[in-house]
């Protein structure tokens, strides 16, 4: 289809269902009807949870499908939209697509419609600063650029409107990528780690998931890979397009790297320096590596001034090492993008003192061992809420060097008594940080909500 007008108008005389009426569907689901369509909207939620949003579909013309045995009967439907969330492994899915129906998603909709150059963003950690990042280098640079994805809105409705010359940025999940058939001219790889292996079950699945970012590259598309990750490193061999690597740790004979306290970057044209480090306002070392990550995908596209000017004056993205407040000397930092234990330990290594951490949350079977070692360096309180508590404990408890620490353990009931515990346990000069290595889902509808509360909480201190 060359647009997506002709796509609509081909969908007349389908059964579409649209699984999940989230921010990811929604939009989607609207320009379905207003096309004149026949959509069923599928919705594990019950109908007095989503109430007003159920109202508005049906009064544009949607059958709803909601509550318990809301993935029944899918084979009836010609054409299915699943949810990111809702894998398509899934058996009722496979049972549809076995008996004819297509299965598809927004994004891979987007990707087939979209007239213009898209850079796509995955890893375990990073995505959205690193996305962020490369929309405001072309912004400032004067493209017109759209950011969706896993970050923002989803972009599908905006895509008559694009021409080739603008630029699409959008972050990429393993959940997206999963049954991804095609890959973003410029593909970003920020690093790899166990994560979501309550939704994968295995590493293999969810690197299998990962690598469609690039796998369907073509000659002449870029593949950015962080050499400093022993995963992503080796997955680079493997890219069929053109490949930049960057390294925080080490200079490169061609790629970004660290030489005398700035972001060079070697291609076939020679060496330069890009950005000073000074000139980057947001902390951590993760952050000198997002920002390589973000320089290497627009190179070519973007003078060096323009991303100098962005480093200058960008502050960084909510829920990622935030500053809340300081109160009686004691500074408070929201991290509750900190999904991971890898995360979290990025946060942990971007202060130079030792921190009262709020940790917890919601189960995806990552291992803590690793993390429990971290916190015996560079926590000196650690306050545990939610359902990890006991498991995070426990690998702190089982590190070396615990009992000599001076470690301070805490349990909570929620996040409200964890925030008046770290209260409790600061002093001037003290760094709190909420950085729960899990994701909300335990207690919260997303690590947005999570962040939001915790610095309502703050506030009212």
């Amino acid at each position: 289809m060359s647009t997506i007008t002709e796509y609509l108008e081909s969908l007349h005389g389908y059964s579409i269902a649209v699984i999940g009426m989230g921010v990811s569907n929604t939009p989607l689901i609207r320009m379905f009807l207003r096309a004149g369509l026949k959509v069923t909207v599928c919705d594990k939620a019950p109908r007095e949870r989503v109430e007003e949003q159920a109202a508005e579909l049906e009064s544009l013309g949607a059958k709803l499908h909601l509550g318990p045995g809301y993935l029944d009967r899918l084979a009836r439907f010609d054409l299915i939209f699943r949810t990111p969330g809702l894998s398509p492994n899934t058996p009722e899915l496979r049972e549809a697509a076995e008996r004819g129906s297509i299965v598809t998603s927004e994004m891979e909709l987007f990707f087939q419609m979209c007239p213009c150059k898209i850079i796509g963003v995955t890893g375990s950690d990073g995505k959205t600063t690193t996305t962020t990042l490369i929309s405001e280098f072309l912004k400032e640079a004067g493209y017109n650029v759209y950011v969706g994805g896993n970050i923002g809105k989803p972009l599908l409705p905006d895509v008559a409107g694009m021409t080739p010359e603008d630029m699409v940025v959008v972050e990429l999940s393993s959940f997206q990528l999963m049954s991804m058939g095609q890959s973003p001219n410029v593909a970003v790889f920020t690093n790899l780690s166990p994560n979501h292996l309550d939704y994968h079950h295995t590493m293999e699945e969810y690197t299998a998931a990962k690598i469609n970012i690039f796998r369907y590259q073509e000659p002449g598309d870029r593949a950015i890979f962080n050499y400093d990750n022993d995963i992503t490193r080796a997955l680079s061999k493997q890219a069929p397009a053109a490949v930049m690597l960057f390294s925080r740790k080490q200079s490169l004979e061609e790629g970004v790297y660290l030489r005398d306290g700035a972001i060079w970057l070697t291609n076939e044209i020679g060496s330069r320096e890009v950005l000073p480090l000074a000139d980057i306002q947001i902390p951590g070392v993760h952050n000198i590596e997002n920002y390589m990550a973000a320089i290497a995908a627009v190179d070519g596209l973007v003078p060096d001034k323009k991303v100098r000017a962005v480093a200058q004056r960008f502050t960084g993205v909510e829920h990622r090492i935030e500053l809340v407040r300081e109160l009686d000397g004691v500074k408070y930092y929201n991290d509750s993008i900190g999904t991971s234990p890898t995360r979290t330990m990025a946060c942990l290594d971007s202060f130079n003192q030792k921190l009262i951490l709020i940790a917890g949350g919601y189960d995806k079977g990552v291992p803590f061992t690793q993390l429990g070692v971290e916190i015996i360096k560079k926590v000196k309180t650690l306050i545990l809420t939610g359902d990890t508590a006991p498991a995070i404990r426990k690998a702190v408890e089982e590190a070396e060097g615990y009992r000599d620490s001076g470690l301070k353990l805490i349990e909570t009931e929620d996040l409200s008594a964890a925030v008046a515990a770290a209260q409790g346990a600061a002093v001037a000069g003290d760094v709190v940080v909420l950085s729960p290595a899990c994701a909300a889902f335990d207690r919260f509808k997303n690590f947005m909500e999570r962040g939001r509360i915790f610095k309502e909480l703050v506030n009212a201190l």
